[in-house]
């Protein structure tokens, strides 16, 4: 049955490409977002990826009146309007509080006056801090931070008491949070308002943790978005992508094609209510791999420069396992990092691209936050 479903912060990348999905399955969507500077361009234009179809409501999230608006009519919501970037969200502590935060809570008190019959909000796999790991026993422990004076050394893996490595392990949904930014601060908070407000009031509530999401559409001149698009900035601009630590860090890179098929899923599926899903590949990859098959893929095989700089805030070791989404959902990833590099490669010469990396690298390490 056709519905009315609102997407906030829609006009974004993962929103953009949920709006098309649910559109071919003859669904109405309106899409609330402001049309930030730092994704949209300093125009601030609606993006010509954004289908006609789409009706958009150029709002912030954190105004009642934009708000209701957009609201009126309409039977489900997808909340995916936030300020992203670990790195920041450290220094512009009031802004992505305010965003993310504030936002959620405007919206969920209007949804308190006007209830909908599904709510789907994008949480973060950057709740996690580290990912699991296991002994050399077999024992699974969640990793623990890594001290300021272990990474002034270089030693960048994590060991248990006695010294011995530690083996990192695909990190399911019951891992404890630990929140090692304002970042994950925020989302942590998004994900856990929306599911108190959603039992609460009767809205049944899903939150999607998504993990490193890729695909054409990224804000390439984004210094703080997803670190696939960065590196495909600094090798459109022939310059090679910077790599923290060694490079050896593993993560989750996730196909927005599946994203926005999950969070489909999420709201189709009844079970789904007051719970979160892991959104990933459920494979690993080094950054440094990710950095040198990015490089191939454009055909410009630049090396990276391994910097074995730390940024306060990251972790080492941290991929899904999808286990739980693909029993509940039925999610399975369709798209693997060679196709979804080659869609990536094809969409790229139509994209800019303004590589504004080592400016904020500068910021970074000005306000102390790189070792």
């Amino acid at each position: 049955m056709s519905k009315t479903l609102l997407i906030t912060g829609g006009a974004g990348f993962i929103g953009s490409y949920l709006a098309d999905q649910l559109l071919e399955e003859g669904h109405r969507v309106r899409v609330l977002d402001n049309l930030s500077p730092q994704v949209h361009g300093g125009d601030c234009m609606r993006p010509d990826y954004l289908v006609d179809d789409v009706e958009l409501v150029r709002g912030d999230v954190r105004d009642p009146d934009a708000v209701q608006k957009a609201l009126d009519g309409v039977d489900g919501v997808y909340h995916l309007a936030a300020a992203v970037g670990v790195g920041q969200s450290m220094y512009q502590v009031a802004e992505y509080t305010s965003i993310n935060n504030m936002g959620t809570a405007v919206l969920l008190e209007a949804l308190i006056e006007k209830p909908v019959e599904r709510l789907v909000v994008a949480s973060s796999m950057s709740i996690y801090g580290e990912g699991m790991y296991r002994t050399a026993l077999g024992q699974a422990v969640p990793g623990q931070r890594r001290g300021r004076e272990q990474l002034k050394q270089a030693r960048w893996e994590l060991h248990d008491a006695e010294g011995a490595a530690l083996e990192p392990v695909p990190t399911a949904e019951d891992k404890q949070p630990d929140l090692s930014s304002v970042y994950a601060l925020s989302k942590y908070d998004q994900e856990r308002l929306c599911l108190m407000i959603g039992e609460a009031y009767g809205i049944p509530t899903t939150a999607m943790r998504f993990f490193n999401v890729y695909g054409p559409r990224q804000a390439l001149s984004n210094p703080y978005t997803g670190v696939l698009a960065i590196f495909a900035s600094r090798f459109l601009n022939g310059k090679p992508p910077l790599v923290f630590e060694d490079g050896l860090q593993r993560r989750d890179f996730v196909s927005v094609h599946d994203v926005a098929r999950a969070c489909r899923l999420a709201y189709a599926t009844p079970d789904a209510a007051g719970r979160v899903f892991n959104v990933g590949s459920g494979n690993a990859y080094t950054v440094r791999e990710i950095a040198e098959r990015v490089g191939a893929a454009i055909g410009k095989p630049l090396a990276p420069e391994i910097t074995g700089k730390y940024r306060v805030g990251d972790i080492r070791h941290c991929f899904a396992d999808v286990t739980l989404a693909g029993q509940v959902l039925g999610y399975r990833p369709q798209v693997t990092l060679e196709d979804g590099l080659a869609e990536l490669v094809e969409w790229l010469p139509r994209a800019s691209a303004v590589d504004r990396v080592d400016q904020a690298g500068q910021e970074l390490a000005r306000r102390g936050l790189t070792l």
